[in-house]
């Protein structure tokens, strides 16, 4: 079983990474593509612009933005087509650039894939 973690793009990239995934929409300034070391970047898994721009990083509106993103990824099939994919993984890092770390759509997808 392939194991699954997240970790921000800022954060040092090390050998133990396996597989790295940017899995945000918008590839972030002042992070080079070689610096950052990313296999794949996955655009399908982060939450639509729409979703994005109405939550704005509210921590009132997160509960819903959760709920809004988990619809968002039953409804697109994402489990599915990521795994097809992905099944021979051993280690997969989602990679992400938000600053707040327990506020962020990777722990929803995280939790979704698993």
């Amino acid at each position: 079983m392939t194991k699954l973690v997240i970790k921000r793009v800022y954060d040092e990239v090390l050998p133990t990474d396996g597989y790295r995934i940017l899995v945000d929409r918008l590839w972030r300034r002042g992070v080079s593509k070689e610096i950052a070391k990313i296999d794949e970047w996955n655009k399908e898994v982060a939450p639509s612009t729409e979703l994005r721009k109405w939550f704005n990083h509210d921590l009132k509106k997160w509960k819903e933005f959760s709920e809004k993103y988990l619809e968002e990824l039953k409804a697109n099939d994402i489990e599915e087509t990521f795994w097809e994919v992905h099944k021979k993984q051993e280690k997969i890092t989602l990679v992400y650039a938000a600053k707040n770390e327990k506020y962020c759509h990777p722990l929803v997808l995280l939790k979704y894939l698993k």
